[in-house]
C-alpha cells in the first residue's frame, strides 16, 4: 500500500498516528506504535529510508557521533549489526538503514515519495487533514513531525547569482558522479559539510578557494577501523550504555569531568587536555572540566590549547590567524564543533587559498566565477555552497501546518517561538514535533530523538487508553517553558542576542523535565473527550 499512487478522489484513510519523516526519529516512533497495536503510517518525501542521510551525498560525508551511540537502541536491530569505523561514512549509515528494514520490516508502513504540503486540524473530527503533493489525503488522530532541524537548505542572496555559467551546487543536493579532480573549485562556508568537502577534495582539485566567514573550531576525529569481534563482545553492555546516554549532558555514555579547572595545577590540566585530544571526537568538549561553559577564563584556556594544536599543523602564520585567530571570535564549544581528519593540513597546499569574508566580502557572481569586494575576480569551474540550512523553524516554511482557524504555525511563531517542551504547541491539538524549535540541540541525535520519541509515544498512548480525542498544551505552559529557554540562554557563555533556537540546558536536565511533566499528570496539558463527527467542515 505504501508504494501505490493515491488520488484525491479516494476515501481518506483514517489512522491513529501519521508521522512525517523516515529518519531515526520517525522509525523509532513507528516501531513503538506498531508494538502497541495502533494504526500508523510514515509519509516520507524521498524514495527510501534515511532522512537527511538519503540526500547527503557530498564527498567525505560522515557521522560526527561515535558509532556505538549513532544507532537505535532497539535490541532486535543492534544485536546483529557491527560498524566498520569509529565514525561511519554516509554509505555505511545508509546500509544501516537497510539493515533496520531487513530486521523490522518497516517499509510496509511507509509511503515514500509523499511530500506533505499541508496539514490542518479539523475541530469537528478532532483529526488532522494531511495532504501530500500527489493528492494523497489521510486523517490521523495524532500528527507527528520527525523532519529534523536541518532539512531546508539555505542559499544566501548573492548578487548576480544566476549569471555563473559553471556548475553551482549546494552540499544538500550533490549530484552523483560529479568530478572535482583537476577542477578549479570554490567552497563557500566552513561548517560541517564545508569541512568535510574541503578535506576530501582539497588534495585532488586543480585549485581550491575557501570562502570563510567564521572559523570552525574543528576537533581531531582520530578516526579508526573497528574490530568486529570486540564489538560483539561489548554488546552485553549496550542496554546499560543506552540508558547511561540519557543521563549525560550530550547524549553519550561519557560525562563532563567533575572538577573545576581552577582546582587543578597547570601541569595537571595540560596532561588532561592532551588525554582528551588523543581520545578524539567530541571528547575535548564533552569530557572537559565542569566549568568550561560557565567560566570564560576556563573556556579561553581550552580555546588556546585547541589553537596551539591547529597552529602546529598550519605552516603559514597568516593562515594560522585566519583559521585559529589569536582573539577567539566566539566561546569555545558554543557552536557545534565539526570533526576533521586532514582539514587543516589542506591549507598547507600551494593550490589552496582562503578568503576571509569578514575582511573582503563576496561582491557578486560573474559568468566565470566570483568577484570580491577588493575587485578581484576568482575563476571557477565549480562553486560549492556549504552555506547550511534554515534551521529549526526553516523546515516548516514549505509545510503548511495550520490550526483549525487557519493560523499557520509560522504565523504563531512570527514574534518568537512558543512551544511546550520543544514538542507541542498551544492551538495545535494532537500535534507533536521532534528535534525542532526549543528542543535540545548540542547532543547526540539518536539519543535526543529517543528521549523525545519515548515521551511522545507515552503521551499518545495515555490519550488513547483513556479514550481522549484531544490533547493540547496550555498557553500558560508554553509561556513558562519559553521563560526557561530564555533563562538558560542568559546563563550560557554561548548566549544568543537573538531568539534562542534550542534548549541550552543539558539533555539529562531536559529528560528530567519531561518526566516531571508526566509524573505530575501531564502538567500543562488539557485532555478532552468529544464525540467524533464523521463529516468534514
Amino acid at each position: 500500500m505504501s508504494q501505490t499512487t493515491a488520488h484525491s478522489t479516494q476515501t481518506p484513510e483514517e489512522l491513529d498516528v501519521v508521522i512525517v519523516g523516515a529518519g531515526y526519529s520517525g522509525i523509532h516512533q513507528l516501531y513503538h506504535y506498531r508494538k502497541q497495536g495502533y494504526s500508523v503510517r510514515i509519509l516520507e518525501a524521498e524514495s527510501d529510508l534515511g532522512g537527511a542521510w538519503w540526500w547527503t551525498r557530498y564527498p567525505g560525508a560522515r557521522v560526527d557521533s561515535e558509532s556505538p551511540f549513532y544507532q537505535l537502541s532497539i535490541e532486535e536491530v543492534w544485536k546483529d549489526w557491527v560498524w566498520t569505523e569509529r565514525f561511519p561514512c554516509r554509505d555505511e549509515v545508509c546500509e544501516y538503514y537497510q539493515h533496520v528494514e531487513r530486521t523490522l520490516g518497516i517499509k510496509k508502513n511507509i509511503r515514500f515519495n509523499s511530500r506533505v504540503v499541508s496539514a490542518k486540524f479539523n475541530d469537528t473530527l478532532n483529526r488532522w487533514v494531511i495532504t501530500t503533493k500527489d493528492g494523497f489525503v489521510v486523517h490521523p488522530r495524532f500528527f507527528i513531525l520527525a523532519i529534523g532541524a536541518a532539512s531546508k537548505p539555505h542559499t544566501p542572496p548573492f548578487a548576480d547569482f544566476q549569471s555563473f555559467k559553471g556548475i553551482c551546487i549546494h552540499t544538500a543536493s550533490w549530484p552523483e558522479g560529479l568530478v572535482t579532480k583537476g577542477k578549479r573549485v570554490a567552497v563557500i562556508g566552513t561548517g560541517a559539510s564545508g569541512v568535510q568537502v574541503i578535506q576530501s577534495i582539497g588534495p585532488e582539485v586543480k585549485h581550491l578557494t575557501v570562502f570563510q566567514r567564521t572559523p570552525n573550531y574543528a576537533l581531531a576525529m582520530q578516526q579508526q577501523k573497528l574490530d568486529k569481534e570486540i564489538q560483539q563482545k561489548s554488546k552485553r553492555l549496550f542496554p546499560d550504555m543506552f540508558r547511561r546516554c540519557r543521563q549525560t549532558p550530550n547524549g553519550f555514555s561519557f560525562d563532563r569531568y567533575p572538577k573545576s579547572l581552577h582546582a587543578t595545577t597547570p601541569e595537571e590540566r595540560l596532561l588532561f587536555f592532551e588525554d582528551l585530544w588523543t581520545a578524539g571526537g567530541w571528547r575535548f568538549v564533552t569530557n572537559n572540566y565542569m566549568d568550561i561553559f560557565s567560566d570564560q577564563a576556563v573556556n579561553d584556556e581550552a580555546y588556546f590549547f585547541w589553537r596551539n594544536k591547529i597552529c602546529e599543523r598550519v605552516h603559514d602564520p597568516v593562515m594560522q590567524e585566519k583559521l585559529a585567530p589569536t582573539s577567539p571570535p566566539y566561546p569555545f564549544g558554543s557552536k557545534r564543533p565539526s570533526l576533521e581528519i586532514n582539514y587543516y593540513d589542506v591549507f598547507n597546499q600551494p593550490n589552496v587559498d582562503l578568503v576571509d569574508l569578514t575582511q573582503c566580502e563576496i561582491s557578486r557572481f560573474t559568468p566565470s566565477g566570483i568577484q570580491t569586494a577588493d575587485g578581484v575576480e576568482h575563476t571557477f569551474d565549480i562553486v560549492v555552497l556549504a552555506t547550511g540550512f534554515h534551521t529549526f523553524t526553516g523546515p516548516y516554511t514549505d509545510l503548511k501546518v495550520q490550526a483549525a482557524d487557519g493560523t499557520d504555525i509560522l504565523e504563531k511563531w512570527a514574534n518568537g517561538v512558543y512551544s511546550y517542551l520543544g514538542m507541542t504547541v498551544h492551538g495545535f491539538p494532537n500535534f507533536f514535533y521532534m528535534y525542532g524549535p526549543q528542543s535540545p540541540g548540542a547532543c547526540n541525535g539518536p539519543t535526543c530523538s529517543e528521549v523525545q520519541s519515548d515521551w511522545i509515544v507515552g503521551c499518545v498512548s495515555h490519550a488513547m487508553k483513556q479514550c481522549f480525542t484531544r490533547i493540547e498544551a496550555t498557553r500558560e505552559a508554553e509561556i513558562e517553558y519559553r521563560r526557561l529557554i530564555l533563562e538558560l540562554n542568559a546563563r550560557s557563555l554561548s548566549r544568543s542576542t537573538s531568539e534562542p533556537t534550542n534548549f541550552k540546558g543539558d539533555l539529562a536536565q531536559y529528560g528530567r523535565l519531561c518526566l516531571e511533566v508526566t509524573d505530575d499528570g501531564y502538567r500543562g496539558f488539557v485532555f478532552s473527550s468529544q464525540v467524533e463527527s464523521r463529516a468534514l467542515l
